[in-house]
């Protein structure tokens, strides 16, 4: 029997009520005894592998976003400290011109309580540096007018 008359349906008698125009050509489960077997989405794990996928990726691009973050606050640091220093030059007595790329001292001459910039380091004296001085940092003048930590032997 076919209530709807359907070219590709027939009505279905499987649930023991009539259930008119079951098209068995767009269904992907059987529809009758004789049907093909067909095996039921494991629809949960299917769910945990896409979670499982999705947070693997989400936390090697949070991994990846958090390294640039380290070297950004570095380059933050070595640019603080930049400052930093630029302003301990600029707030130090000396009484010499200052060239680009030169190494010069911040020293803290301790008989005058103050802060001086000097050309020698304390490697530099003949036979010692003088007893009132205490190195702080070697220095350079950068091409955009600022002073930068010189911390390789110089």
């Amino acid at each position: 029997m076919n209530m709807l008359k359907g070219q590709t349906s027939y009505d279905s008698t499987s649930t023991g009520a009539v259930i008119p125009f079951l098209n068995r050509n767009i269904t992907p489960y059987a529809t009758e005894a004789g049907g093909f077997k067909f095996d039921l989405v494991p629809v949960e794990k299917q769910k945990d592998i896409m979670l499982n996928v999705g947070r693997m990726h989400a936390e090697q691009e949070y991994n990846r976003i958090m390294e640039l973050v380290r070297v950004l606050e570095a380059q933050a640091q070595q640019i603080k400290r930049r400052l930093e220093i630029t302003d301990a030059v600029h707030a130090a007595e000396y009484q010499f011109q200052t060239y680009h790329g030169q190494t010069y001292w911040l020293v803290f001459e301790q008989d005058k309580k103050k802060v001086i910039l000097a050309k020698k380091g304390p490697n530099d004296w003949s036979s010692s540096a003088p007893e009132s001085y205490e190195y702080i940092a070697a220095v350079k003048w950068l091409g955009d007018h600022t002073w930068i930590e010189v911390t390789e032997e110089v």
